[in-house]
């Protein structure tokens, strides 16, 4: 396992071309008993702001324990391929926020349906974690 922490502009090719395709992450957020809370969404990279979005519901779980900023863990897997992000989230309702992670996120997936209860939630990344599936693309 390997790691990197941002500087942005230093992101590793593989890793940032890794956070841009499609797939299906897991965030992990925490109870206010310290127990994981694991669900499955869409993580989008902001190089540009220097952080990753994830949209959903005002009233998601997620959201709720992320009203004052807490750690979270994002992970995505494709076969021998695979990178966690960590790092300090925090539930936005800012309209500004909103439409930024909506953006990224159709970027990398597709348009979101319309949810007037949407908010965003801002993760500042700490580092990155990943695997030598991802190593062996930057040889």
């Amino acid at each position: 396992m390997a790691s990197f922490e941002p500087g942005w502009g230093d992101l590793p090719g593989p890793l940032a071309d890794f956070w841009t395709e499609r797939h299906l992450c897991t965030l992990t957020t925490l109870r206010a008993d310290g127990s994981p809370h694991v669900v499955p969404v869409g993580v989008a990279l902001d190089p540009e702001q220097e952080c990753a979005w994830v949209i959903t519901g005002g009233g998601s779980v997620k959201a709720r324990h992320l009203r004052s900023p807490g750690r979270v863990a994002a992970c995505q897997v494709d076969g021998a391929r695979w990178s966690t992000l960590e790092g300090t989230a925090v539930a936005t309702a800012d309209p500004a926020d909103v439409a930024r992670a909506v953006e990224r996120y159709a970027a990398r997936y597709r348009q979101p349906r319309v949810n007037p209860e949407r908010v965003a939630l801002r993760i500042t990344v700490s580092r990155f974690l990943f695997g030598p599936g991802l190593l062996r693309e930057q040889q």
